[in-house]
């Protein structure tokens, strides 16, 4: 029996389930019930919500825990005063990754995305794998792609949230950012590249380390650079067509050949260098030009990243992730982009007090590409308040003209009033609960 603390999470609720379709008995605690963890129970999983040592499952082999969990937790307390034995879930995919060829893709921004791609392309080429995604891919409507005991690969989001990609073993690496984020758990910025450094060079001397050009990465592995400017492999021509992105890849390595007329459904420079680094990866393990331009093309998305919920005569509307201010400048300039004229409405629920004490000048400055921003409340997760940051401290930074802030009681009634015709919702906590509501009042 394995029992998973935190089990509703994108990365466990992955691992629970491969486990589950592996044979495994499954059950675990979550704080609250969402999609995923009604996912989990439709699938057999026994899943509770109320933190009681009583309610947990007799006979249990293992705990898997998130780091997400705090030491105060009653379970956690009880497992570890029997002897259970505890692993965080690092340590559970460090073990998996040492049983295949890894293909390792991090960075504090773009990964969820790059990893989907990277998985579509390999399955769409008929690449025998298993992968870990930290959020539901559009094409395969999961986080985990559940393969054989022979697989040839296991792709895997590698997250550097308290160290956790330290515990892989790449065979090929992606990092496509290194932005300052996770303070609270690096302190400074140069601790965090440090760690970037540590997971690079854990890739396989016989792999390759796939990185952005921009980022002041030093390996000694074999490596190949990508960007819009001064990289390896370039992204030139980029234009929207027909709704869709069309852009060239040119290639100044003789291991990756250069491709024209490349076309995905997805939008922003952002996506256009995460496709780099995917057709980079892919193109390294064999896959064919024809198979990533199919896989490319096909490829629907991730939900939450800049996910279009609603395009009818009245509203567009777009639900994006993004909880970092080099994240949400890059979905804002992506909307601007792609609804050229169109008063943009964005509703951010900011996460955690301290990305938002430590970024407060970057979220204004990000935020205020918007003409409309409407702020809900700091969403605490693992943290207690702290004096001083709040969201009305974060609005009267913001130089948008029409600002407010909302509960989220107020919210739906707000954005009814307002009629948007272009409304971006976005934030890592718990705002994607609203966007079934949203979804449904723009719609109709």
């Amino acid at each position: 029996m394995l029992y998973f603390l935190g089990i509703g999470g994108i990365g466990m609720s992955a691992l629970a389930r491969y486990f589950k379709a592996k044979g495994c008995a499954v059950a675990g605690y979550d704080r609250t019930p969402s999609p995923l963890t009604k996912r989990l129970e439709s699938e057999g999983i026994s899943v509770h919500y109320t933190d009681d040592p009583s309610l947990i499952p007799e006979d249990i082999d293992y705990v898997v825990m998130t780091p997400a969990i705090p030491s105060t937790l009653l379970e956690l307390n009880y497992l570890r005063e029997k002897g259970v034995k505890i692993i965080k879930r690092a340590e559970v995919l460090g073990m998996i990754s040492k049983e295949h060829k890894s293909l390792a893709i991090a960075g504090t921004h773009g990964k969820t995305t790059t990893t989907a791609l990277v998985t579509h392309i390999l399955m769409t080429a008929g690449v025998k794998l298993s992968a870990f995604i930290g959020g539901i891919a559009r094409n395969i409507d999961s986080n985990v792609v559940i393969g054989e005991e022979h697989d040839d690969y296991v792709v895997m989001e590698a997250d550097e949230f308290d160290h956790s990609f330290l515990q892989l073993s790449p065979y090929v690496s992606i990092v496509t950012s290194m932005d300052a984020d996770h303070l609270d758990i690096y302190g400074d910025y140069q601790h965090l590249r440090a760690s970037f450094n540590e997971f690079v060079d854990k890739s396989d001397p016989d792999g390759l380390v796939i990185y952005h050009a921009a980022l002041p990465l030093d390996t000694t592995r074999k490596h190949i650079t990508y960007g819009l400017a001064n990289a390896d492999v370039l992204a030139e021509n980029i234009k929207v067509v027909d709704g869709e992105t069309c852009f060239d890849l040119v290639s100044n390595v003789s291991t990756q050949n250069s491709m024209s007329s490349l076309r995905m459904s997805l939008y922003g420079n952002h996506n256009v260098q995460n496709a780099l680094a995917a057709i980079i990866m892919c193109s390294h393990i064999g896959v064919s030009e024809d198979d990533i331009r199919r896989g490319l093309a096909s490829f629907k998305g991730v939900q939450r990243r800049f996910d279009i919920r609603v395009k009818n005569e009245k509203h567009i509307y777009v639900d994006d992730y993004a909880h970092h201010p080099e994240e949400i400048k890059a979905a804002l300039t992506a909307a601007r982009n792609a609804y050229r004229g169109k008063e943009l409405t964005v509703v951010f629920q900011p996460h955690l007090f301290t990305r938002t004490r430590d970024f407060m000048d970057g979220f204004a400055e990000s935020l205020s590409l918007a003409d409309r921003v409407i702020l809900l409340d700091i969403y605490p997760a693992r943290e207690l308040p702290i004096p001083g940051v709040t969201s009305s401290a974060l609005l009267e930074k913001i130089t948008s003209k029409d600002k407010m802030l909302c509960s989220k009681e107020e919210l739906l009634n707000i954005i009814k009033g307002i009629d948007p015709e272009l409304i971006m919702t976005v934030g890592a906590g718990d705002i994607d609960r609203f966007v079934p509501q949203i979804e449904k009042l723009l719609g109709e």
